[in-house]
């Protein structure tokens, strides 16, 4: 069993928030039902820590007067862990409306909570639209993401 903190979130994504189930169990719950899907107990507490870190940090996450024209220059472990593809992207995003700085900030954030060596485009695509869906009026710049990865899985499937 191979899988990944965000394989876990992925799954939650999927059946609880597409879904749009009316009741959301309860952590005890949730984690039973987690294991019976096949994830370990240690994917699915470091799954749990992300979400709380999502909540908190989007409350926390103050950019200040960026100015509109400025570059953001990533920093050491960002340049390890984001490789020019995903870089590019982030700035494509942010370049096209769809994140503002407090978004592409959060973003980075929780790719870097992922704690993994380095993050796949699939991978960063995946956050951004767990980060969109997290924010308030964001629902155009959800459902375009949304489109964008949903898009790239039926290519695959098909």
């Amino acid at each position: 069993m191979k899988e990944s903190v965000l394989d876990v979130l992925i799954y939650l994504f999927d059946h609880y928030i597409e879904q749009e189930l009316e009741v959301i169990p309860n952590q005890k719950d949730l984690k039973s039902q987690l294991n019976q899907a096949g994830f370990a107990d240690i994917q699915i507490d470091k799954a749990i820590d992300w979400l709380e870190g999502l909540a908190v940090k989007k409350d926390e996450i103050d950019v200040g007067d960026a100015c509109s024209g400025s570059t953001r220059v990533f920093s050491g472990i960002e340049n390890e862990r984001l490789d020019v593809e995903c870089k590019g992207f982030l700035i494509f995003l942010e370049q096209s409306g769809v994140l503002d700085s407090e978004d592409r900030e959060l973003v980075i954030d929780r790719v870097l909570a992922l704690e993994t060596d380095t993050i796949e485009l699939q991978q960063l695509k995946w956050v951004v639209l767990m980060v969109l869906f997290n924010r308030p009026g964001k629902e155009a710049a959800f459902a375009w993401m949304e489109d964008i990865i949903l898009d790239k899985v039926s290519n695959v499937v098909h």
